[in-house]
């Protein structure tokens, strides 16, 4: 079941390669971390995140889909006036 689901996040992620994202992630610690950027690849078992270089210190970051499944990690997708288009978590 897991397998199946990581499957779906990732290809459902495949179809906004090169769109522009927000994640939210956990830092721990009650930290949560803030990111804008783009979804530049997917692979097997991670995604990469091209971040905007204004905010960002690093340039890349990746996560892996079980991030998503374990909701580690929210992603939005966002839509080119830059209002939210779909947000992945997983219920």
């Amino acid at each position: 079941m897991a397998k199946n689901a990581l499957l779906e996040i990732k290809r459902s992620l495949e179809a906004h390669v090169g769109r522009k994202i927000m994640l939210r992630a956990n830092g721990g610690r009650r930290k949560t971390i803030e990111r804008t950027g783009v979804l530049e690849e997917t692979y097997p078992s991670v995604f990469i995140v091209k971040l905007d270089q204004d905010q960002n210190a690093f340039k890349r970051v990746s996560y892996s889909y079980a991030d998503i499944l374990t909701e580690s990690v929210e992603l939005s997708v966002c839509e080119d006036d830059g209002q939210v288009r779909i947000t992945y978590i997983q219920n």
